[in-house]
């Protein structure tokens, strides 16, 4: 998911941008660039061009859903820029796994930082013991609040799956829903989830994955039905604005940046662009509660989405010098500042965001797992996830039936 993030403003990814899009000049000092980063990843391309005068980088930013029906298309016309965002693991179109086993990225295993990766990175960004995947940083998924709203509500973060119940109609009895949840656009629909399966299915059992994939597990016979289940209940229970399903992303970000809602249910990511809209506003990242047992929460804490370079990059050169700028001290930093994430290689020298002292936290206890599809066979089951979620949420389907139908896909294999 930025697993989910991994995710980001509606652009035209194919020829408008900053500077041109894709089929601008292709001289040697010119790259072309397709981000999902929208709001951090101008910063680096400005310090990239500062360290290296005379170039110029064209970028072009999307949300996630566009990005990924279009870049397997670009990458298949030749039409793809230099360098792109690319997902970790094999959880959606524009995963590595994806993208590498097709051969659209370029081998980056020779490169100086690919050895120095952690597991939670180095295991996701490889596809057959090769390392495709710049990832700059480590995020996770929970409860952003603003402060400003919930001191004006008179609330406090809930720390139990009941007092999360008990927030929510607090909170809408006060006139302001606890999340905003923008599930207009489909990878939403995930987010909110992955936080309660982190809980509720790899509390008990850190080994779910692999028993999944040895065929000792299912979706539909597990306690993902208690995750979904508590999804369902949180809505039904007024935890979220009205017609979620009528709500963009971006405009879930202006109801939690500005207050109409406490909160939001997002990737740590999306502290940036709340700042961007309310700059004096203070927000937080907090785990989200699925159990009444504090200890035993989980979050969902992984590699984010890094950047990979075009096998037939125009300028391969200019390529490798951009990713090695994000994946420098210089560049992760500022990623980190910009996202409010933890930066992928220690020793960096980066001071830790005051909003991400639980994540720090929970990912130096263990209390991790990583984003759910990145580990998945196949993009389709998580397509199916998000698809089957909307249709819950507008009723035409029902938890029993989204599961039994990511187990089909999950079967199908690679």
């Amino acid at each position: 998911m930025k697993i989910l993030p991994v995710l980001s403003a509606v652009a035209a990814l194919a020829l408008a941008g900053c500077g041109g899009g894709t089929t601008a000049a292709t001289d040697a000092n010119t790259l072309t660039l397709a981000s999902v980063d929208q709001g951090s990843v101008e910063d680096v391309v400005t310090a990239f061009e500062d360290a290296n005068p005379g170039v110029r980088v064209n970028v072009t930013t999307s949300g996630a859903d566009q990005y990924q029906q279009q870049i397997r298309t670009q990458l298949s016309s030749g039409t793809a820029p230099d360098v792109m965002s690319v997902w970790p693991g094999n959880g959606n179109p524009g995963t590595v796994h994806v993208l590498a086993g097709a051969g659209y990225l370029r081998d980056l295993s020779d490169q100086p930082w690919a050895a120095k990766y952690p597991p939670v990175v180095s295991d996701v960004a490889r596809y057959k013991g090769r390392t495709y995947d710049a990832i700059f940083g480590i995020n996770g998924i929970g409860a952003i609040y603003n402060h400003d709203a919930m001191t004006r509500a008179g609330l406090t973060p809930p720390g139990t799956w009941r007092e999360l119940l008990a927030f929510c109609r607090a909170a809408r009895d006060k006139g302001t829903p606890a999340f905003a949840l923008g599930i207009q656009d489909n990878w939403v629909t995930q987010i909110a989830l992955y936080p309660l399966v982190a809980t509720t299915v790899y509390g008990a059992d850190r080994d779910f994955d692999r028993k999944m994939q040895a065929g000792q597990a299912t979706f539909a016979n597990s306690p993902w039905t208690t995750a979904v289940a508590k999804y369902v209940e949180m809505d039904r229970t007024g935890c979220f604005q009205d017609n979620p399903l009528g709500t963009s992303y971006e405009a879930s970000q202006k109801l939690a940046a500005t207050g109409r809602t406490l909160g939001i249910i997002q990737g740590n990511w999306v502290i940036s662009l709340l700042k961007k809209q309310n700059p004096k506003g203070t927000f937080t990242f907090t785990p989200l509660p699925a159990t009444d047992n504090p200890d035993q929460i989980i979050i969902p804490a992984a590699a984010g989405a890094g950047y990979g370079v075009n096998a037939k990059a125009r300028n391969p050169e200019l390529a490798l010098k951009f990713v090695n700028f994000v994946m420098s001290p210089r560049g992760m930093n500022l990623f980190a500042r910009k996202q409010g994430s933890l930066p992928a290689l220690p020793d960096t020298g980066y001071a830790l965001d005051a909003s991400l002292t639980q994540l720090s936290t929970f990912i130096a206890d263990d209390r991790t797992v990583p984003f759910m599809d990145q580990l998945w066979p196949n993009p389709k089951v998580q397509q199916t996830m998000l698809s089957g979620l909307q249709e819950i949420f507008s009723g035409q389907s029902t938890p029993d039936k989204l599961l039994a139908s990511m187990d089909v896909d999950y079967r199908a294999g690679d």
